[in-house]
């Protein structure tokens, strides 16, 4: 009996911890255009976007990334949804699928990958409306087992940028899955103009104001212990393929 009641009074505490914490997530499609479709592939992907991810929950947008290794690549990108969400995505049933294969992969290379990206809100700073239509995204790789030190200067880091350049806009987001592609963490800014990019850095004067004289220092320190490199790359949004205007509303990135 006694064992009974025990159980009877944990029961709550069971179901409590088996709840699902649920968070937005990005699902990212990089894909490569053949060369001689170049026309076919988007204009199949515009269809199919404008078709089957132009409202609801299952919106998508695409990008064409600008540098680096990737260039001349697109991202096709849908979220943030929680996982459950991916239950429900569409899919057969509907013709997405068939669509897709005949508009879209027909006139791909072979070479396709997907990411699954969590958006941090907490690191994140989506202060005001904007549209998208450059990003600068900065992805890291972290070193096995320093996660935990890495996410204390991470803090760091969000506490300069929020305290001395709280005006801007940009996104945090951490790979839902192991790689080995350096692609743990992204960091993405947001931007109008390119101009942006000639700006001065004032990131080693900025850390130091907000954390003290010298932990510049530190911080270069810290951050070598606990990764491994990084990447950069310049995307564009292209309007013209993805399903929405591109608009961003603060209110759905807290």
């Amino acid at each position: 009996m006694k064992r009974l009641i025990l159980i009877a009074l944990l029961v709550p505490f069971m179901v409590s911890a088996q709840e699902v914490q649920e968070y937005g997530m990005f699902t990212n499609l990089m894909l490569t255009a053949n060369p001689e479709k170049i026309s076919e592939f988007e204009a199949g992907l515009t269809a199919h976007n404008k078709k089957f991810h132009s409202e609801g929950a299952y919106t998508a947008n695409v990008f064409f990334v600008m540098s680096g290794k990737n260039f001349g690549k697109y991202i096709w990108s849908m979220g943030p949804n929680p996982w459950s969400s991916m239950d429900n995505a569409p899919g057969d049933e509907n013709g997405h699928n068939d669509d897709w294969n005949a508009n879209v992969a027909a006139h791909a290379l072979a070479d396709a990958s997907v990411t699954y990206w969590k958006f941090d809100t907490d690191r994140s700073n989506f202060t005001k409306d904007f549209k998208l239509k450059n990003l600068a995204v900065f992805m890291l790789d972290i070193k096995r087992f320093k996660g935990q030190e890495f996410m204390g200067l991470l803090d760091k880091v969000t506490k300069v940028f929020k305290t001395k350049d709280a005006d801007s806009q940009w996104g945090v987001y951490f790979n839902e899955l192991n790689n080995a592609d350096g692609q743990d963490m992204a960091w993405v800014n947001f931007f109008d103009s390119t101009s942006w990019m000639s700006e001065e850095d004032k990131f080693p004067q900025w850390y130091e104001e907000v954390h003290g004289e010298g932990s510049f220092m530190e911080f270069l320190k810290a951050f070598g212990d606990t990764t491994h490199g990084d990447i950069q790359e310049l995307w564009a949004f292209r309007p013209d393929l993805s399903g929405t205007d591109g608009s961003v509303q603060a209110v759905d990135r807290q």
